[in-house]
């Protein structure tokens, strides 16, 4: 006779992870920001949209993916040496007819923040922002304590 260890943690660890792929369908709930819950508070909410930020010499460069937004609703707001960029997207409407059957609804809509803090000290008035194309291209010029500065060296 063969006895088998009860182990709950175990247990519960599997069950976790049965439930995960069941509900997610196999894709984790992490794998964002492209799911349902991009527009939710927590985790998720943060990481949208997406960015690429440049340092050059005398300025920083965002560009931030944002496709389908109102540019009217685009916040771009600047304090410190933190950029917050907030709106809002509206979901995407179903047609009012009677017999269409929606099988499947990706694009999730609603509004979001996202702040990040950047590597040097920024000169607010100069900030520009420009929305096109689904695109937000946010220029920071650096303060000019922040910029590097050459120093003449004197020999002798």
């Amino acid at each position: 006779m063969t006895y088998r260890t009860f182990d709950v943690f175990a247990d519960m660890d599997r069950l976790r992870r049965e439930l995960d792929e069941f509900l997610t369908g196999g894709r984790s709930l992490w794998n964002l920001p492209f799911s349902r819950f991009s527009f939710l508070p927590g985790r998720a909410s943060r990481s949208y949209p997406l960015l690429n930020v440049v340092d050059h010499a005398d300025r920083l460069t965002i560009d931030a993916l944002a496709p389908g937004l109102e540019p009217d609703s685009i916040d771009v707001s600047v304090m410190g040496n933190q950029v917050s960029i907030s709106g809002q997207k509206k979901p995407h409407e179903l047609e009012n007819d009677d017999d269409a059957i929606c099988h499947r609804t990706e694009r999730a809509g609603g509004q979001f923040r996202r702040t990040l803090t950047l590597p040097s000290d920024i000169d607010r008035d100069g900030v520009r922002a420009d929305y096109r194309d689904g695109l937000l291209r946010i220029e920071l010029p650096k303060a000019e304590t922040a910029r590097p500065r050459r120093i003449q060296v004197s020999v002798g």
